[in-house]
């Protein structure tokens, strides 16, 4: 009996030791400041939703969440800097359509793997896209727009926020559907894009209502349509492109948090439901649906579905369009 008693306890020492260990969870985190890139430059629509969610993470985590915005290259630079950080948590990206899905598909070769480098965390908003032009533009709305393009083919111009970023594919699906000319003008992100559209330097944009709302309201832009299913309650007055000229066209973009593959599972798990929480509270909700977002938390998993999945969708429309970088 002494024996199979001695032996029992070895075995539960041992089955302690083999036991998944939950120092892990217990770890305080975060510890110190935590850096959220933003691949474009300030002015756009994934930096304002980065900044709104920084925000209120850092009073969440009582520990300062720094925006860093490294752009270029359609958010390659941003994005292959997060790829090769630690995956410890303290640096994580805030990713668009583009970056996640559009990329992958239009760029012969990044500098990362795509399918290996990040850890989808939480879906954080869905980005409709407003059609915009310069007061300078006759065309009151959609149709007398495309009117207008085919008069004069090649001579209409619009600016987006990258090659490859969801306004740039919008804007060329706005072409095939409509057999109109524009000539693309891209720049390093949203906010370049906006301004030389202010400056009257391009005639056209498709941008998310978001870093774009302000200029429509206060008459700098003028707003013919929404890109969306559903017009956008921050511009209720605006109708749909799809309602307005060109039936059944839906094409929006979205932004959420990632982190370098390797981070571990509950770390992962945690900030993925932090943010969750942070987007559940009424006034971050009511703050981006006035900035024209829809607020849309989600798990790891139903993110990294949303990637896929949108991955697929634009991988089909860049092959049957012929949509290249050029």
């Amino acid at each position: 009996m002494k024996k199979r008693c001695v032996a029992l306890g070895a075995i539960l020492l041992l089955g302690g030791a083999l036991a998944p260990a939950p120092a892990l969870a217990q770890v305080p985190y975060p510890t110190k400041p935590v850096t959220l890139v933003v691949p474009f430059p300030p002015g756009g629509g994934t930096d304002t939703g980065a900044r709104l969610l920084a925000q209120k993470l850092s009073v969440k985590w009582g520990q300062q969440v720094i925006v860093d915005n490294k752009g270029g290259a359609a958010g390659q630079i941003g994005a292959e800097a997060v790829a090769k950080a630690r995956p410890d948590g303290y640096t994580l990206l805030m990713g668009n359509i583009g970056t996640q899905a559009i990329n992958p598909v239009l760029y012969r070769k990044l500098p990362y793997d795509p399918d290996k480098a990040f850890a989808p965390i939480s879906l954080v908003a869905e980005l409709p896209l407003a059609m915009m032009v310069n007061p300078s533009v006759p065309a009151q709305t959609a149709k007398a727009f495309i009117e207008l393009a085919r008069s004069q083919p090649g001579k209409l111009s619009y600016s987006s926020s990258g090659a490859g970023g969801g306004p740039h594919l919008a804007a060329e699906m706005f072409k095939q559907a409509t057999g109109t000319y524009l000539l693309h003008v891209p720049y390093r992100g949203g906010g370049p894009a906006i301004a030389d559209l202010l400056a009257g330097h391009v005639q056209l944009s498709f941008m998310t209502v978001m870093e774009a709302s302000g200029q429509i309201k206060a008459g700098k832009l003028r707003a013919l349509a929404v890109t969306s299913e559903r017009r956008v309650d921050a511009l209720s007055d605006v109708p749909t492109l799809a309602e307005s000229a060109v039936p059944g066209f839906n094409s929006i973009s979205w932004i959420g948090v990632l982190a370098p593959a390797g981070t571990p599972a509950p770390l992962i798990d945690k900030i993925s439901t932090d943010v969750r929480e942070v987007l559940a509270q009424p006034d971050v909700k009511t703050r981006i649906s006035e900035l024209g977002g829809v607020p849309a938390g989600s798990t790891p998993a139903q993110f990294t579905s949303l990637i896929e999945n949108d991955r697929q969708r634009y991988a089909r429309i860049i092959r049957e369009r012929g949509i290249t970088t050029d």
